[in-house]
């Protein structure tokens, strides 16, 4: 690892959520993933009070202000052991910038955010839009200081436990034009219930457990505007700062992809130096060898390929396809990575006795979510080549 990116503190943050992953989330997770259970409260408390939800708030608001590289450092550690609390830390950290109301009362939920007891959920895809957010169909009209929110969306992690979810809609409004404009509108509720008018039901799913995914419906869903008795360009301008950055979401994809191949590749390890064969630990034999040698030699050049787009985030510097590219090196490395630890597994490898088959389920997500595979090697593209000569031709 390159020295000036680890400095003590670095390494100190590392090493205790190193130790809390080990001993704290990956008892819990070999007990619930495999029954499909939630993250338990208490375990979101003991994360709070370790401030992994207020990495990325600044200090005035309760939180650490610290950066990308603390934020995908604790990532990488916590998906180690289960990637839906590598995840959930998210719900904190850059969506205090999403979080409703306005004053004093706001910054007192951000306060409770950085301590992980008021965290958030977004929705932005829906049934027929995926990665192509400009066919947002969810609409939102304004009746005097209120949003009415009608529309359907899907794959909302966290629709249930979140105390909030921000909901992208196309606007109402004749200042938005006949098209419409988008906007994130931050809709409170109680935890452990969807918003008042709004319905759903959980998305049957192959991983990714430890929280509910969803498919919401709202139906005249209430929620305050941010800037009361303002126009909408005042509207737009008080929600700034509750757009999601994507190279920031795309960096902390790709610390828990590394998480993932990590934890596969250590208990590939311990299993194979165990695991006897013809007199001898399969560890001896030069395929199982080479398996490992490649393995970590992958997982050590994503990890640096994020160091180096976490330093150019915080530095400030523009990294949209330094991020597209380290998304889709770690999140591509993952699935090759977990897979082959299932092969050194064997038929082992194939149950549900040992964290393997997590890993590579988690692994197969990461090429998905934030911006599929496909979508970050058009970023790249597209930064190399140009846009394409023809329109329509991809």
């Amino acid at each position: 690892m390159a020295a000036g990116y680890l400095t003590p503190e670095r390494r100190m943050m590392r090493d205790v959520a190193r130790e809390f992953a080990m001993n704290e989330v990956l008892p819990v997770a070999n007990r619930l993933d495999p029954e499909k259970g939630d993250i338990p409260r208490e375990l979101i408390d003991k994360m709070g009070e370790l401030g992994f939800f207020g990495i990325l708030i600044p200090e005035e608001l309760g939180g650490l202000g610290l950066g990308a590289f603390e934020y995908c450092l604790v990532a990488e550690e916590l998906s180690r052991a289960w990637m839906s609390v590598a995840s959930i830390i998210a719900r904190g950290n850059s969506f205090y910038t999403s979080v409703p109301g306005t004053g004093e009362e706001r910054r007192r939920k951000i306060e409770l955010m950085a301590k992980g007891q008021y965290l958030g959920a977004v929705a932005l895809s829906e049934p027929g839009v995926g990665s192509d957010l400009s066919g947002v169909a969810c609409r939102a009209r304004r009746e005097g200081d209120e949003w009415v929110i009608t529309g359907n969306k899907y794959w909302c992690t966290f629709a249930d436990g979140a105390d909030y979810i921000s909901v992208l809609c196309r606007i109402d409004d004749p200042e938005a034009g006949p098209k419409g404009r988008t906007i994130n509108i931050s809709v409170e509720k109680p935890r452990g219930e969807l918003p008042q008018g709004c319905t759903g039901a959980p998305i049957p799913k192959i991983g990714y457990f430890g929280w509910r995914t969803w498919e919401l419906r709202f139906e005249g869903t209430r929620a305050p505007v941010r800037a009361p008795g303002g126009s909408l360009a005042d509207e737009m301008k008080a929600g700034e700062g509750a757009a999601f950055a994507l190279e920031l979401a795309r960096a902390h994809t790709a610390a828990r992809s590394i998480g993932l191949a990590r934890g596969a590749l250590e208990d590939a390890m311990a299993y194979a130096r165990e695991r006897v064969q013809f007199g001898q630990p399969i560890s001896d034999f030069q395929a199982i060898r080479f398996k490992i040698a490649s393995m970590a030699t992958e997982i050590e050049a994503a990890r640096q390929l994020m160091h180096h787009c976490c330093q150019q985030i915080d530095a400030g510097q523009p990294v949209r396809v330094e991020t597209s590219m380290v998304k889709l090196f770690a999140s591509e490395m993952a699935e090759r990575v977990t897979s082959e630890a299932l092969q050194i597994f064997g038929g082992a490898g194939y149950t549900t006795l040992h964290a393997a088959e997590r890993y590579w389920r988690d692994a197969r997500l990461t090429k998905i979510f934030e911006g599929t595979s496909e979508i970050q090697q058009r970023i790249i593209a597209d930064q190399l080549l140009g846009k394409p000569s023809i329109r329509g031709s991809n």
